[in-house]
């Protein structure tokens, strides 16, 4: 929890006109590993819990307020994250970028905000990934050498064993020496069999971790940051995984795009970081009808890309139909100025993948369907090769 502002450490320059109080507790030493701040020590048994945390709860809603007041930021899910993240240190990169441009006299908005956290997130990928790369280069040789000595060991083996053996075949001992000198060479053997089942135990246990990491990079590498859907990358791997097991199967393969109407004017009359978020209000709807043969994806803008496996052609596009009357039901207003959108619609075309002769000509057939939705009046799903006549009347 973060400690009173009396207690800060260095007093904050007023020229910058904002609210001090949460600049200032952002200029607190962060405690260590295993330390806790004033505030954060457990009570003692005899304290009174509530009387304890009450007062540091509502301090840090008050910082959380401070921040979204000093910089004029709507409260919304996504700046209350940043507001906590900002003032408990959750972020301090972030914070730091903040403080700093507030310093130069510039606007924190939400649009910058929406950029910033995108750019770290961005960032926060290529160091994973550039961090997973260069342990895998360790694993991969510490392996190498794992496996170099078990084949040593393998030799040294059957070299101890050849040597010993033609010594008792030249040699005439007696059973007691024979013995002792198989125990001798049977320990060493046991010696050196534990010591590679060991090197070996922990090069496994390193290529799990690293198959896990991969894993969570190959996740971040693949994700839309504003979304949270499949980006354009995932998608094309996605279509092509597809296309290959629906043949395999002997299934049907739909692959659909679609997207917002009027899109540039939502941007133009309410702002961009109001346009982002109906593109997340339709990426969640759209979002609820994926499952593990339907997948959805932001393919770019204000454009998504929709692969149905196993689905009929009337179906899938009976599934998209569904998800646009929900979009077009609903009336959103814009927290910022409560200026409603207006009816916010979608426009899509949906193509049967395996009725053309490549993946290109399938994605050209959906999408010029979308466009002839679009000149038919938009709020539709058209089918590509059945653009003349619209399978639903809509308002």
């Amino acid at each position: 929890m973060p400690a009173r502002k009396s207690e800060t450490s260095a007093p904050v320059s007023s020229n910058t006109g904002l609210n001090a109080g949460w600049r200032a507790w952002l200029r607190l030493k962060q405690p260590s590993s295993g330390d806790t701040a004033p505030d954060d020590r457990a009570p003692a048994p005899d304290e009174n819990l509530r009387e304890h945390w009450v007062p540091a709860k509502r301090r840090l809603l008050a910082q959380v307020a401070d921040f979204l007041i000093d910089h004029d930021l709507e409260i919304l899910p996504f700046t209350l994250s940043i507001a906590y993240d900002c003032v408990t240190g959750g972020s301090p990169n972030l914070a730091q970028q903040i403080l700093e441009r507030a310093g130069q006299g510039l606007p924190v908005t939400l649009r910058w905000l929406e950029d910033a956290h995108c750019a770290q997130a961005r960032d926060a990928t290529a160091e994973a990934i550039a961090s997973l790369v260069e342990q895998l280069e360790d694993g991969m040789s510490d392996f190498g050498r794992t496996v170099a000595t078990a084949r040593d060991a393998t030799g040294t083996y059957s070299t101890a064993l050849e040597s010993h053996v033609a010594d008792l075949q030249r040699a005439n001992v007696s059973g007691v020496d024979l013995v002792a000198r198989l125990t001798t060479l049977t320990h060493q053997m046991l010696d050196h069999t534990r010591a590679v089942e060991h090197d070996m135990g922990e090069s496994e246990a390193l290529i799990a971790r690293l198959q896990s990491r991969l894993e969570d990079a190959r996740y971040l590498a693949n994700q839309d940051h504003l979304t949270g859907l499949p980006n354009r990358r995932a998608f094309d791997a996605l279509y092509d995984r597809e296309l290959r097991e629906a043949r395999l199967a002997g299934e049907t393969l739909c692959v659909a795009f679609c997207d917002i109407d009027h899109f540039k004017r939502i941007n133009d009359t309410h702002g961009h970081p109001a346009g982002d978020r109906v593109i997340r209000y339709v990426a969640d709807t759209l979002g609820r009808i994926a499952d593990a043969r339907c997948h959805v994806a932001r393919h770019g803008g204000e454009e998504f890309a929709i692969l149905l496996r196993g689905t009929s052609l009337a179906d899938a596009w009976a599934r998209l139909d569904t998800a646009r009357e929900e979009i077009a039901a609903r009336r959103l207003v814009n927290r910022a100025n409560d200026m409603a959108f207006g009816r916010i619609t979608i426009s899509g075309g949906i193509a049967d993948a395996l009725a053309f002769g490549s993946k290109g000509d399938a994605m050209k057939a959906a999408d010029e369907a979308l466009y002839a939705a679009k000149s038919a009046g938009r709020n539709r799903i058209l089918i590509a090769g059945d653009l003349a006549q619209p399978l639903r009347v809509v308002a």
